[in-house]
């Protein structure tokens, strides 16, 4: 009796501890979702709208709520696991009518007939002494399957709001774009009644009016492009911000600011910092332990167990010192024969763990690669934008030529309008190329792992997991 007190004492200390550790665990995990965000990055494009997305995506969007729930199944997992190493306590009581229709003969003894209740309650408690491990090992294999789901969360939230930016920066194009193709257009159709006038003056071919004309609906099927595609970047933004209707809030083009200072040199360890890395490494731990488990698999195992309780045949008798029940003992258990089952689980476990070695080795090959193109159309948009720069700079001063020349009747309004549209069109390469280098700047930060480019050489952290 004193034994099994000591039991149940133990188990109302160990049981409510390691639900408390679980707790401060999801306690952690909470923290760090608004860490997964990296508001303070984004916030180094000076655009609050674009802060103000992002928070209602992190709130609203349903790729992120699941992401988390995945998160909380397998911590529930966890717990599931960690709750085989501890003891097993059960209730099962019975209360039953015995009938025995015939008699029973026990050597000289006969039994006749009879019917009897027989009242049982008994509590029950089961322990597997855990004497290689096993038990210990397999929760830590659910542990790092845990960090697994983790990093697959954090992967999420990289991507998403990596590509809700880029979408969004996109969207903004997209609007300058029509700006600038409404003028294209009502520019396009001034020369278009211009010409048709050199044409009723005999000063042109017919040949010169269709041209001009033909070019003007180019200008306006280029303008229905970028109808649809503003409505299929506004609809992704919807998707993502969870609305049903309404137009997505973004900033002016005007408004976008370059980063501009961020290192293009990185030390190798910054793929440390990366989820399929850090997923890699995990599942390294996970096949591990499995390994270790499909060991301890073969040897034998030991379960204690204990009973105490109450057993009557008549229930005025149920409270009696006679009718108490208490037996314990030790059940080992071992398996003689298998088919070989143990032998090829623990190969299997082997050749997974061998896999998972290779799949790592190639993780850091993919994340150096994806690092180094990272950099490389970071350096590519932000010379491709000094380029554009210089020469919308000069057709700037070729259209401020015309004009002056038209001035003083060296050049024809439709020379000047030709200029002008000229300028636009060179002014969209350097929209399309200012949008570039701000992608280009995102896709580096989704490269390295979502970590802070400015730090990224100084700084670099691995995750908690």
């Amino acid at each position: 009796m004193k034994k099994f007190l000591i039991i149940l004492l133990t188990l109302t200390i160990v049981v409510p501890a390691a639900c408390a550790k679980q707790s401060k665990a999801e306690i952690k995990h909470e923290q760090n979702k608004i860490h997964y965000l990296n508001l303070s990055w984004w916030e180094k494009y000076q655009d609050p709208i674009l802060v103000n997305n992002l928070k209602k995506l992190y709130e609203v969007n349903y790729d992120l709520k699941n992401a988390e729930l995945k998160v909380k199944e397998n911590e529930k997992l966890v717990k599931i696991q960690f709750a085989n190493e501890l003891p097993m306590l059960t209730f099962d009581g019975s209360l039953g009518r015995q009938f025995r229709s015939s008699n029973q003969q026990f050597g000289d003894m006969l039994i006749p007939s009879f019917a009897q209740y027989n009242y049982q309650l008994p509590l029950t408690m089961t322990y597997e002494i855990d004497i290689w491990g096993a038990n210990r090992l397999k929760t830590k294999s659910i542990q790092e399957q845990l960090a697994i789901i983790k990093q697959a969360e954090r992967a999420t939230y990289i991507a998403l709001t990596s590509d809700f930016t880029a979408d969004y920066f996109n969207l903004i194009k997209t609007d300058r774009f029509l700006q600038i193709q409404d003028e294209l257009v009502a520019l396009q159709n001034d020369i278009v009644e211009k010409t048709i006038s050199k044409y009723d003056a005999g000063l042109c071919t017919i040949n010169e009016v269709l041209a001009e004309q033909k070019l003007l609906t180019q200008m306006k099927e280029e303008k229905n492009n970028l109808l649809e595609k503003q409505d299929v970047l506004a609809s992704g933004l919807r998707v993502y911000l969870s609305m049903k209707e309404g137009e997505p809030e973004r900033a002016k083009y005007d408004n976008l600011q370059l980063l501009t200072g961020i290192p293009l040199e990185y030390d190798t360890s910054v793929i440390e910092n990366r989820p399929d890395y850090l997923q890699e490494e995990a599942n390294i731990k996970r096949m591990g332990f499995d390994v270790r488990i499909a060991r301890k698999e073969l040897l034998p195992k030991f379960v204690i167990f204990g009973q105490i309780g109450l057993n009557a045949y008549h229930l005025d008798t149920l409270f009696n010192s006679y009718s108490q029940l208490f037996n314990a003992g030790i059940l080992p258990s071992f398996d003689l024969f298998a088919g070989g089952r143990k032998m090829a689980l623990l190969k299997l476990r082997k050749f997974q763990y061998e896999e998972a070695l290779n799949s790592y080795q190639k993780t850091i090959l993919e994340a150096i690669k994806e690092i180094n193109l990272g950099l490389m159309s970071y350096k590519t948009a932000m010379k491709n934008y000094d380029e554009t720069t210089d020469r919308l700079k000069m057709q700037d001063k070729i259209y401020q030529l015309m004009e002056d020349k038209r001035q003083i009747g060296a050049a024809s309004d439709v020379e000047v309008l030709y200029s002008k549209e000229a300028h636009l069109l060179m002014e969209k390469e350097e929209i399309s190329n200012k949008i570039n280098y701000l992608i280009s700047s995102i896709s580096l930060y989704k490269s390295v792992g979502g970590v802070d480019l400015y730090s990224i050489n100084t700084t670099v952290q691995k995750e908690d997991i």
